[in-house]
């Protein structure tokens, strides 16, 4: 396999959703703190953005989680 095709299939490993998992957790942090400064304002819409942004970030670790129970030990890296 080269090393081109290991890098395409990188997010399909572990690691790869690992690092995905990773990066959502890291919106969830931005979408805390827009929460935190819509409630302060009182911005009824920006808040409603947050909320959806945050939903939206929940699914998708939902997503991320299953794939990677999913993939078991059958690591495209490590094959």
């Amino acid at each position: 396999m080269s090393a081109l095709n290991k890098a395409k299939d990188f997010r399909k490993s572990k690691s790869g959703l690992y690092v995905s998992m990773a990066t959502s957790a890291f919106g969830a942090v931005g979408v805390y703190k827009q929460i935190k400064k819509a409630r302060g304002e009182s911005d009824t819409l920006r808040l409603l953005d947050a909320v959806l942004t945050g939903a939206a970030v929940v699914t998708n670790l939902a997503l991320l989680y299953r794939e990677l129970k999913r993939l078991g030990d059958d690591d495209v890296l490590l094959g």
